[in-house]
């Protein structure tokens, strides 16, 4: 089975600089996009062969997630059942019978942390989210996770300690997730690398120079990590300030 995850920064420009090329290209049984900015039906996205799940915001032309699925799944949720959260089209979860798949585009702290509490009851809200869905079968959780967990994942660690997805408390949010039975599955098979970047700023020639954070993300319950045959990033596919993520279980 393989998956990707793409922070495509508005679906509707990304449609006009090659996304139906480049996700038929890597060929995936799952799709989960995220920051698609727009409702279903606001542009027709020709992926045949592919059930479409749509979580919009209620604030046009922003954040939303999407999933397209060559399986129809058991069932669907959008959100996670807690009208503080579920407002703003994060989160889509489809259920297979022996696993969950777990679409997310989480909310970014801001300038100045100005919207860091928030973020910290999201990340509590949604820790417990996983752990529910855990307890039946295992997760397979994805999307734009707006965090470097790590001072490998962006190239400036030290000028960005403290801004907005670089702060402790966030670091610290991604620790307690991935102590609560989930890993991270490209550094699972890539402990060491560097340079691995899937976000890049539009300015200062960022993409060119490789300046870039490793924020967009494949976890998975523990249990599922003999399976992991593959984690990539794709940074040569274009369209977005973001690149596509894989993974590949057996």
């Amino acid at each position: 089975m393989k998956f990707v995850s793409w922070n495509v920064n508005g679906l509707r420009a990304c449609l006009k600089k090659g996304f139906v090329d480049s996700v038929l290209g890597l060929d995936a049984d799952f799709i989960c996009l995220q920051e698609t900015k727009m409702e279903r039906g606001q542009a027709e996205v020709e992926l045949p062969g592919y059930h479409q799940f749509w979580n919009s915001a209620d604030k046009k032309g922003y954040s939303g997630t999407a999933i397209f699925a060559r399986t129809q799944p058991l069932s669907v949720a959008y959100g996670m059942d807690l009208d503080k959260h579920d407002h703003e089209g994060r989160l889509i979860t489809l259920e297979y019978p022996d696993f969950w798949l777990v679409d997310c585009y989480t909310p970014n702290a801001q300038r100045d942390l100005a919207r860091l509490g928030y973020r910290m009851e999201w990340e509590d809200d949604l820790l417990d989210y996983l752990k529910s869905l855990d307890r039946t079968k295992p997760v397979v959780y994805c999307g734009d996770l707006n965090v470097a967990h790590q001072e490998i994942d962006l190239k400036n660690p030290k000028t960005n300690r403290g801004n907005a997805g670089f702060s402790d408390e966030e670091r610290g949010a991604m620790t307690r997730l991935l102590a609560s039975g989930f890993t991270d599955t490209f550094r699972l098979l890539y402990p060491d690398k560097e340079g691995a970047y899937s976000w890049w700023s539009y300015q200062f020639h960022a993409r060119e120079k490789n300046a870039g954070w490793r924020i967009d993300y494949f976890i998975v319950s523990q249990r599922l990590g003999e399976r992991v045959a593959e984690a990539a990033i794709h940074p040569d596919i274009q369209g977005s300030d973001h690149c596509p993520v894989s993974l590949i279980l057996k």
